[in-house]
């Protein structure tokens, strides 16, 4: 989901809450795009074109995440929110060929990608997956994520069965998300949840001037964020990347 408007200008690649735009640009280019698989990085200049583009993952993120994916040991991904397929494409890139053996429920898929609609990801994202090698990873399934989400805790074999799980879709909702996923994510699992600064909106003071809908949504994530502070299940980690990601460690 996109943050607050950007300045003009501005693109996927800035997507940051850093205050040097020259610091955030040589993290990119020394770190972030040399790592970078061909395909990853097609996806992102695509999702960069698209009017919409600041509702994607930003570079830095993406490689954060493949990084604790693989550190995980991870086999079975959930993704809520999809949209070009940004993130989605990098958390298949970063899980093993043979997670199908572990979950036989879901043979030949090992990311549950959820969006109430296809339509960027067919447009732009699919292509670009397909080439890649990695379809048969995905099982892309559309509705709205509550829905979704309850057929997954209900479906045999899946309680604790999933390893990684990366929310980005409406905030409002993202309780709902963390009791259903707090299901399905195995103990030791990471469920990474996206926007949760909101463009640093979250410690503005009550005369700051924000937009109504800025103002309710850092609302949003300041209690979420305590929420999560408080659940005894996770452990939390707040880390100040992209427009902020907000980690949670089952622990119980």
């Amino acid at each position: 989901m996109a943050a607050p408007a950007p300045a003009a200008g501005s693109n996927l690649h800035s997507k940051t809450l850093l205050k040097s735009e020259q610091l955030y640009q040589y993290i990119l280019e020394s770190t972030v795009f040399p790592r970078e698989p061909d395909c990853l990085r097609e996806l992102r200049v695509a999702t960069a074109a698209h009017p919409m583009a600041r509702m994607a993952a930003s570079p830095d993120q993406v490689q954060l995440f493949g990084l604790l994916i693989e550190m995980l040991g991870a086999r079975n991904a959930v993704e809520v929110g999809v949209f070009t397929g940004y993130s989605l494409l990098a958390t298949a890139l970063a899980l093993p060929d043979d997670g199908k053996v572990r979950f036989p429920p879901f043979a030949g898929f090992l990311v549950v990608a959820i969006d109430v609609t296809r339509e960027s990801y067919d447009e732009i994202g699919a292509p670009v997956v397909e080439k890649a090698g990695m379809a048969h990873k995905i099982d892309f399934r559309v509705g709205l994520a509550l829905p979704v989400l309850d057929q997954l805790v209900a479906e045999d074999g899946n309680l604790g069965k999933f390893d990684f799980a990366f929310v980005d879709a409406d905030k409002a909702n993202f309780h709902h998300y963390h009791e259903r996923l707090l299901r399905l994510v195995r103990v030791g699992g990471l469920i990474a949840y996206d926007n949760t600064l909101w463009g640093g909106s979250v410690a503005a003071p009550d005369d700051e001037a924000l937009s109504e809908r800025d103002r309710e949504l850092a609302g949003i994530a300041r209690g979420f964020n305590a929420a999560l502070t408080a659940d005894r299940r996770v452990q939390v980690c707040q880390l100040a990347i992209s427009d902020g990601i907000m980690l949670c460690r089952r622990v119980a």
